[in-house]
Formats: C-alpha cells, sequence, structure tokens
C-alpha cells in the first residue's frame, strides 16, 4: 500500500508578517539589551576608576573623629592639593585607613599644655571642632618639631584619639595621606561638606 502524500499547509500573508515583525522585534529587544549592559559596564568601570584615582570613599570605623564624624558615616575624600592646619585627611598606617585632623606641618613647632590647648609656633589655635580638650595619650616631649616632609595629626575626639601625640603612630609622612575629607555622603540627613 502506497502511502498517503502530505500537504504542507502555506501559512498566510499576515501570519508571515506577524513572525518577521515578532523576529524583528526579538533582533531588536537583544540589541538593546546587549547596548544597556555595555553602557551599565563603561559607567561602572568610569567610577570606580574615578573613586580609585580622584574621589575615594570610605566608611567611618570608630569614634576618634567625633563629633565631627560619627562611627558610620560614608565620606568621600579628595586627592591632591595642598595641606593647611585644620583640614581633615584620610592616610594609611599599617593597612588601615586612618583619619585624623591636620595640626601642623613640616618645621612648624606644636606645644600642648596639661589643659589639652594646642600651640603651634607659639600661636594658640581656634579649635571650634574639639568638644573636650584633653592632652590624652602622649609619650612626646613638647615643644615638638613637625619633622620635614610630615605633618602632624589629631582626632577631634581628643580623650580617645591615638595620633601624632603618641609615638605608635608620630608624624605621617605626606606619601601615607590617600586625600583630603571632603564631603559627608551618609548619613542623607547629615549631607554636608566637612571641614
Amino acid at each position: 500500500m502506497a502511502e498517503k502524500p502530505k500537504y504542507v499547509t502555506v501559512p498566510s500573508e499576515e501570519a508571515v508578517a506577524a513572525e518577521r515583525e515578532r523576529l524583528q522585534y526579538q533582533k531588536k529587544y537583544r540589541q538593546t539589551l546587549l547596548t544597556t549592559v555595555y553602557a551599565l559596564g563603561v559607567v561602572a568601570a568610569v567610577a570606580v576608576l574615578v573613586a580609585t584615582m580622584f574621589l575615594p570613599v570610605l566608611q567611618v570605623s570608630g569614634s576618634s573623629m567625633e563629633p565631627t564624624l560619627s562611627d558610620g558615616d560614608i565620606i568621600a575624600l579628595v586627592k591632591g592639593g595642598k595641606l593647611e592646619t585644620g583640614d581633615l585627611v584620610g592616610f594609611y598606617y599599617q593597612n588601615k585607613l586612618l583619619l585624623k585632623r591636620v595640626i601642623a606641618g613640616p618645621g612648624d613647632v606644636v606645644d600642648m599644655d596639661d589643659d589639652g590647648d594646642v600651640f603651634v609656633n607659639g600661636e594658640q589655635l581656634d579649635e571650634p571642632y574639639v568638644t573636650a580638650k584633653a592632652l590624652g595619650e602622649t609619650d612626646l616631649d613638647y615643644p615638638y618639631q613637625v619633622p620635614d616632609n610630615r605633618y602632624f595629626v589629631m582626632g577631634d575626639n581628643r580623650t580617645t584619639s591615638i595620633d601624632s601625640r603618641s609615638s605608635a603612630i608620630g608624624c605621617i609622612e605626606k606619601d601615607q595621606i590617600v586625600g583630603k575629607v571632603l564631603l559627608r555622603v551618609w548619613p542623607l540627613n547629615r549631607l554636608s561638606l566637612v571641614s
């Protein structure tokens, strides 16, 4: 017995047009998706580059900079520029990033009295950012001259901060400094330039 021939049904013009439209839509969708993923990748790469090269972002850990900066605050630093007395800086110390305030630069003479008043080159510093002055943990002989290419730094919370007053940290070299604190990013209700 012979097999019956199979008949192929030809789709209508409308069905062919609908299928063509569906395939074109899929192609455009894939292209748009790939372009979007590529653009997001480029934006992420640029953001990482900017963050590491020019504007590092980090989270504050500890209480040595209170009340100016609190534990958990997220801040942005800016690299480069001249350092001045009063600037907040981030610097590396034993594979940790510490935040302190520049008190004196290379060649300056730092002195402190028993009440915690700080003098640089014979003039008392105006420190509105310090709520409780204290001599703190110090093993230096005052007056103390800051060595060349180094900075004398202190935390704003003078009673708990371990800083240049202790020979454990000492004065920091310019090469250790990551950048100046520019902006508190988080929490949003405290978003502000930091000084």
